[in-house]
């Protein structure tokens, strides 16, 4: 059975700090990508980046997150810096054979909240 367990989420103040990590188990873990998205209250799900470093929105370009993977512990890594309330949302990790491709396997998510 393939699980994806997210961990790390929190409350922080505005231009703050946290990491989250994606625990991958049940798969080849080189035969997959694994992304990172989120969802705030009331908006559409959007990709915050994928591992193997195409990003989906602005905000990797930026250089506030920074996608790193330990294929050894089969962990994927989102660290978020000068984080923003607008960063706040449910944040998921989730596999999929490509970056562009379908995410079949998702996790259950951990959520960010960002005080200003």
């Amino acid at each position: 059975e393939v699980q994806l367990v997210e961990s790390g989420g929190g409350l922080v103040q505005a231009g703050g700090s946290l990491r989250l990590s994606c625990a991958a188990s049940g798969l080849t873990f080189d035969d997959y990508v694994i992304a990172w998205f989120r969802q705030a209250p009331g908006k559409e799900r959007e990709g915050v980046a994928c591992a193997d470093g195409i990003t989906y929105i602005e905000i990797v370009n930026q250089g506030r997150f920074t996608i790193s993977s330990d294929n050894a512990k089969k962990t994927v890594y989102l660290q978020m810096n000068s984080l923003k309330p607008e960063d706040s949302a449910v944040y998921y990790c989730a596999a999929s054979t490509h970056c562009s491709g379908t995410f079949d396997y998702w996790g259950q998510g951990t959520q960010v909240t960002v005080t200003s």
